[in-house]
């Protein structure tokens, strides 16, 4: 499957699973992932990544990305698996 077979050119979302999946769903999850796990990241950082990631999770959940995906850093995955 290609790219454009899950989310054409012409769109910058799609529903799947009763979610919405934008266009860098999981780009910006990852940005945010490094940020929260960066130890030298501010504390306010870490929270603006923290409530991004939150509201990421639902589409990341449609896409089946942790069906597939493991987390390797056991904060990340264990928040991941919290919320």
């Amino acid at each position: 499957m290609r790219a454009e077979q899950v989310l054409p050119d012409f769109a910058d979302r799609i529903e799947m699973r009763g979610a919405t999946i934008r266009k860098g769903t999981v780009g910006a999850f990852l940005a945010n992932a490094r940020v929260w796990t960066d130890p030298q990241a501010s504390e306010q950082a870490r929270a603006e990544a923290e409530a991004d990631m939150l509201d990421a999770l639902p589409a990341l959940r449609a896409l089946g990305l942790f069906d597939v995906l493991g987390i390797r850093d056991v904060a990340l995955r264990d928040w991941v698996h919290a919320h």
